[in-house]
């Protein structure tokens, strides 16, 4: 029992991150945190992803690119383009590897339909490089197989622990395969985007993708009133103790 709820703990330790770091933090630009915030979260967001850890700045640029081109052939990770989830994530793999590699991203500006949203993305050079390595790799899957020996529990749980080592490709295939095919749509836009309410829990918001999609800058996922967003809630508190500033325009 003990290793299902460490996964539980981990399941939403690492999507409320990826919700609000590397998503509305880093991509969006919702809110506004000091230096020590942005260090604190950015390597919380690195411990709870781990040997699947995905940098804020190739995770931002290419976040862009997708609303910039949702669901056409320039999209990186649109089920439009591909027969199953797999070749879909394997497509992305091999973009977002493309863009670690990447130094410059000012050719990437001309892409985006608003130019105010380029701005600086968080970086941490030496856990940026030892993150992208095999021996980041080799540390978490050292990590988990030293958990699971003393939690003592039987053989057949250790199967549990790919899904630990590759957690933020796993929830980041479910909200862009589920959240661009199946559900309903609140708003008629270009794009196939759409929201999954009650599967949307487990996902801290991430499922609301149409109501997103129709106003990416708003802070709140969560648009009618039976809809609900776990992590704008969270955002929220952050914001009365001051941990986050957010940005007017973003309400």
């Amino acid at each position: 029992m003990l290793p299902v709820l460490f996964l539980i703990f981990h399941w939403f330790l690492s999507l409320f991150l990826q919700s609000f770091f590397l998503h509305r933090y880093c991509a969006h630009k919702m809110f506004q945190m000091n230096p020590f915030w942005e260090k604190f979260f950015y390597f919380l967001t690195y411990i709870a992803q781990g040997a699947s850890f995905l940098n804020p700045r190739s995770y931002s640029v290419m976040h862009q690119r997708h609303h910039a081109h949702s669901d056409t052939h320039k999209d990186p990770h649109s089920p439009t383009n591909h027969g199953n989830v797999v070749s879909m994530m394997i497509a992305t793999y091999y973009e977002y590897k493309k863009l670690l590699a990447q130094s410059d991203f000012e050719e990437f500006k001309k892409e985006f339909k608003d130019d105010s949203i380029i701005h600086h993305y968080p970086t941490w050079p030496w856990l940026d490089k030892f993150a992208a390595g095999h021996w980041n790799i080799i540390l978490w899957t050292a990590i988990y197989i030293f958990l699971y020996l003393w939690f003592q529990v039987e053989p057949l749980y250790y199967l549990l622990i790919p899904i630990h080592l590759f957690i933020g490709p796993i929830q980041g295939a479910i909200v862009n395969w589920c959240g661009h095919n199946y559900g309903h749509r609140n708003y008629d836009i270009k794009d196939q985007s759409r929201n999954t309410l009650l599967w949307d829990i487990p996902l801290m918001g991430e499922l609301y993708q149409n109501n997103h999609h129709y106003s990416c800058q708003k802070i709140n996922f969560a648009h009618k009133w039976y809809e609900f967003d776990p992590t704008y809630l969270i955002i929220k508190f952050m914001s009365f103790t001051r941990v986050i500033k957010i940005k007017r325009s973003c309400l």
